[in-house]
């Protein structure tokens, strides 16, 4: 081939290995990232996505509780039971002379644990939970009352009432069904249930009666009637009362083994010696799911 011609071949190959370079580049790259593993991106923390709720967990947490205490109307039973076969209850209601007792309140902290496992339902969750909290909170109310009555027929007593009301819900215990709907990490849920309280309780009356005769004149005397100084109701410890239990809150998974939640609670229980106990308790917790 002459020179002149390979002279003007030249400016075409140039232009060729121009336009191949980038082409080459771009497949070498091509390549290289074939070999390299994508980052994997981390599952959304707010809702977004599929988590699974179902299995077991366990956990616990602590919660604000106030804990509201309605006495009855069992010291009146009592005031007329501390006087029967008497002249003074055959005239006289004694169970009127009580007072009607205000409600009371105690509230504080408290610590739990839970345990529970749930059924997954496409975004319908079904579970069972079991709870045991500490208490502690308490009441007490005492008074004492004291009268001279005459009767009918003429003759007097002088009477007095010491009444002691208390309770004390040392710990409870739950088992309720959970109803949630899972919106991805995010789970709001309903419960309802039956409730355990274990109670020491104080429903008393301290009961005296003395007999005066010739009452208002100078010969007046004053004697002790026969089996008083005079003890009427109870004290208990380790007592249990029934009681039923609800709820809502929201549980939020952090990772695919632990969840928190923030939820409220109200338990009622059953009259127990006079006392019925309302407990309502904001709490967060934290717990493993498995």
């Amino acid at each position: 081939m002459r020179a002149g011609s390979i002279a003007a071949l030249a400016p075409v190959v140039a232009i060729a290995c121009t336009l191949a370079l980038p082409q080459a580049a771009q497949g070498a790259d091509y390549l290289r990232g074939s070999q390299i593993e994508q980052p994997v991106e981390p599952p959304p923390m707010f809702g977004g996505g599929r988590f699974d709720w179902s299995g077991f967990y366990f956990g616990g947490g602590a919660g604000v509780s106030e804990t509201k205490f309605k006495p009855g109307e069992g010291l009146r039973a009592l005031a007329n039971s501390a006087f029967r076969n008497t002249d003074l209850a055959a005239e006289r209601d004694m169970g009127s002379f009580i007072n009607d007792l205000p409600d009371k309140r105690d509230s504080g902290t408290q610590f739990f644990g839970i345990a529970g496992y749930n059924y997954l339902f496409d975004d319908v969750v079904l579970g069972l939970e079991a709870d045991y909290t500490r208490a502690g909170h308490e009441y007490r109310v005492r008074d004492f009352i004291s009268r001279r009555s005459t009767m009918a027929a003429g003759h007097a007593y002088g009477w007095s009432m010491a009444t002691d009301q208390a309770a004390k819900l040392n710990d409870y215990a739950t088992l309720r069904l959970r109803m949630g709907w899972a919106a991805g990490r995010i789970m709001p849920f309903a419960t309802i249930g039956a409730a355990l309280g274990r109670f020491n309780t104080t429903s008393t009356i301290d009961a005296d009666t003395t007999i005066i005769t010739n009452p208002g004149l100078p010969t007046e005397t004053v004697s002790q009637a026969t089996g008083y100084p005079l003890r009427v109701g109870t004290l208990r410890k380790n007592t249990y009362a029934f009681g039923l239990a609800a709820g809502v809150g929201v549980d939020w998974a952090l990772t695919d083994n632990l969840f928190l939640r923030a939820e409220y609670q109200i338990i009622r229980f059953a009259e127990i010696e006079g006392t019925t106990t309302t407990v309502n308790t904001g709490r967060v917790a934290a717990a493993l799911k498995f």
